[in-house]
């Protein structure tokens, strides 16, 4: 089997392996991490730099899509076992291993360069988020839940990276967006999660924190979920430096708020997949419309 995937790699043309390795950065949701660095950019900053926010950019896909194809590197065998995994670059053969660390360490160092050339902060949250991932929150997806809060640490520098490029200062204000990252991540992680239980089980992970699709699991989704909402209105109170809100602007992500938490609710009562799916992409339109309310706030 091996002595065919290794045929078949060889055999693959060189556009081929480019579109592997892009497959392995996870590109599209690559971008939406670039999004909330860039959102993190802009409230920070005084003054824009193109420059700057071109580092950033560049540098915050390329750490990220390492970050991404190391985990797959480490999951390739976990990976085969799960459909919605199993037509990745390493477990079809289109990548070899060796292949894909050879991409994933030039993006690491170049990504990790390119933060450095913005300011020593930028570049230490980079590596920080970069090791968590890798080596911390990839091994213990095999152990358990407690996966799901290490995982949701550096998932939550995005926003936070983009305020210390601009700055180079960690605050109240950066912390406030990385506090909201944080929280929001577990209805929508544990969102995806019931979804893709079964799969999940088949390669060894249990990811729901009390490991079933249950009122305890849908009790913590609602729970996280009430907690983002105060912590993405805490601009508005004066209390996060220079960091704020308009009450138009609270008023918008207040409603939002809601709306994600009705979603989280109605998981809760049905316990249904359907639900699940729906509060997934709830979480995902939220955060988005969230930093975007801010930066549009700001400049207005």
């Amino acid at each position: 089997m091996e002595e065919i995937q290794k045929i078949e790699t060889q055999s693959i043309s060189l556009s081929g392996k480019f579109k592997a390795v892009t497959e392995l950065t996870k590109a599209r949701l690559n971008l939406s991490v670039v999004y909330s660095a860039m959102a993190g950019y802009l409230l920070g900053a005084n003054a824009i730099s193109g420059l700057t926010m071109l580092y950033l950019g560049i540098g915050g896909f390329l750490v990220v899509g390492a970050a991404n194809g190391f985990n797959q590197i480490i999951e390739r065998d976990r990976d085969l076992l799960m459909k919605r995994t199993m037509n990745r670059p390493l477990p079809t053969g289109r990548l070899s291993v060796l292949e894909a660390m050879i991409a994933c360490t030039i993006m690491a160092f170049v990504g990790l360069y390119l933060l450095f050339l913005i300011n020593p902060l930028t570049v230490g949250f980079g590596a920080f988020a970069l090791f968590m991932y890798v080596l911390v929150y990839t091994p213990l997806k095999a152990v358990g839940p407690i996966a799901v809060f290490v995982g949701a640490l550096p998932g939550a520098i995005p926003a936070l990276l983009g305020w210390v490029a601009a700055t180079n200062d960690f605050d109240i204000e950066p912390g406030v967006l990385f506090a909201m990252q944080f929280l929001w991540q577990f209805a929508h992680f544990w969102a995806i999660g019931w979804i893709a239980d079964e799969e999940y089980k088949k390669a060894g992970y249990v990811l729901l924190p009390s490991r079933e699709r249950d009122t305890r699991t849908a009790t913590q989704i609602v729970l996280y979920t009430l907690f983002t909402i105060p912590v993405s209105l805490l601009p508005f109170f004066g209390i996060t430096g220079s960091l704020s809100l308009s009450w138009v602007a609270a008023l918008i992500i207040l409603a939002a708020g809601i709306f994600f938490l009705i979603k989280a609710i109605k998981l809760f009562k049905t316990r249904e997949i359907k639900d699940a799916r729906a509060l997934m992409f709830a979480s995902i339109i939220y955060l988005p419309v969230v930093q975007l309310v801010y930066v549009i706030d700001k400049f207005i």
